[in-house]
């Protein structure tokens, strides 16, 4: 027999009549409340994906677990989608559509952190050599930071009214997993959103902070291969040679001047070299000589100033030589990544309001690269922040020692996960909300 004083009345009644439901679309606990309800759930599922990492273009298991996580908020998920990525939709009525996107791919870095749950996974390359694999870019974080608001928002529905979609995406750290996602009708099977957020953890910014910035953050990724022509021969003879690897140093200096001497001052511009390979032994003048550049920018038409002037300077020192031509090939990579202005002034004050001015900071913007920003260019306002996951004290106490903190995609980084997660997840929770705001009648 029911208890009536343990049953609210209505529901009493309606159980009495023959009727049965369940409140979890109404619950009236507070995101903060929520969180600190589920932070131990939530930290268990971080350790699992720590503990398990896969390797660009092959984050099967990962995309698994993370379809199983989505699926038990009742969301509508499908799989492989532009290789392993995931889509899933929690449909809430009319309104707007928000995706909300984490990446899944870790990095071949075998990990030096000490935890318990550290990674003990292994990945041969292509060469043969063998790697640790770790979550060293804190995409562990996103999956799980995803997996939390989507549980908060399928649970709390009378708050929010439209379509939350949540992506996962494959092969960020190859900059070709949304390229991939898009290119196989991302936006055609889905609804097109109206709105995209994404954040990724901050090594250098104390947990409890968030970054943002609007306009350009981050830059568009170019690589070069270049191979200077020769004519080898012996090293006592260089006077029937043509020598690949003199060209090679002139030209590493002649790319300097392209950005010191044909780009305003004012414009962002880096020409690294990353790498040079030429000759065999000390008295032996090669036929070639390898290069690779990477090349990062803002704007197209500086990035198209670049790689042609990359072309000119590597055929110019070819033709002062007598040499053949170089051959040269460029490899696009992931376009800069533009905060959309409308939506950064709508959502910074959200940040505000949930953790106080001084925990919502401009962020410098960052000459890294980042393949969110595809989706922005096939039409959505996108916005990317910065999530703080390095307690202050920890910060502290590397500055006493003069040492940096760890970066991403260090063996030795990791991020101090509950306070962490708790400024994502009442973050991005409230950035949803505020989105996603019912029609008032």
């Amino acid at each position: 027999m029911f208890s009536k004083r343990a049953i609210p009345s209505a529901t009493f009644y309606l159980l009495l009549a023959g009727f049965s439901f369940t409140l979890s679309n109404s619950r009236a606990d507070s995101p903060d409340e929520w969180i600190n309800a589920s932070l131990d759930d939530l930290i268990t599922i971080y350790r699992d994906f720590h503990a398990h990492p896969e390797v660009s273009f092959e984050e099967e298991q990962t995309a698994n677990r993370l379809a199983t996580h989505l699926k038990a908020t009742g969301a509508e998920v499908q799989q492989n989608i532009g290789g392993h990525g995931v889509v899933a939709l929690i449909k809430n009525g009319t309104g707007p559509t928000l995706m909300l996107r984490t990446d899944l791919d870790a990095l071949p870095v075998t990990e030096e952190t000490g935890l318990v749950f550290a990674s003990k996974e292994t990945v041969t390359a292509e060469s043969g050599s063998k790697s640790g694999v770790m979550h060293a870019c804190g995409h562990d974080v996103h999956m799980t930071n995803l997996i939390g608001t989507a549980q908060y928002l399928a649970s709390h529905k009378d708050q929010w009214q439209g379509t939350v979609m949540l992506i996962g995406q494959p092969a960020e750290e190859k900059g070709a997993g949304a390229k991939a996602m898009l290119a196989d009708g991302l936006f055609e099977k889905f609804p097109k959103p109206d709105f995209a957020i994404a954040l990724h953890v901050d090594p250098y910014l104390p947990t409890g902070r968030v970054g943002y910035r609007s306009g350009y953050a981050m830059a568009n990724v170019d690589s070069v291969d270049i191979t200077l022509q020769g004519k080898g021969g012996h090293g006592a003879y260089p006077h029937t040679t043509i020598d690949p690897v003199i060209q090679a140093a002139q030209l590493v200096m002649s790319l300097q001047t392209i950005v010191s001497r044909e780009i305003k001052p004012i414009e962002p511009a880096v020409i690294t070299v990353g790498s040079i390979h030429g000759g065999t032994k000390h008295n032996i003048i090669g036929n070639s000589c390898h290069l690779q550049l990477t090349v990062r920018s803002y704007s197209e038409e500086v990035r198209k100033h670049l790689l042609e002037a990359i072309s000119r300077k590597a055929k110019a020192v070819a033709m002062g030589a007598g040499a053949e031509e170089p051959i040269i090939d460029i490899s696009e990579g992931t376009p800069s990544l533009f905060n959309d202005k409308e939506l950064s002034t709508r959502i910074v004050p959200v940040f505000e309001q949930l953790l106080g001015k001084e925990n919502a900071v401009a962020s410098e913007p960052s000459m890294g690269g980042e393949d969110f920003s595809r989706y922005g260019r096939s039409g959505v306002p996108i916005m990317m922040y910065r999530l703080g996951s390095v307690e202050a004290k920890r910060l502290l106490r590397y500055e006493q020692l003069g040492q940096k903190p760890p970066s991403l995609h260090s063996s030795l980084y990791y991020p101090d996960i509950e306070p962490t997660l708790k400024t994502g997840l009442k973050t991005m929770i409230g950035a949803s909300l505020n989105i996603l705001s019912p029609e008032k009648p």
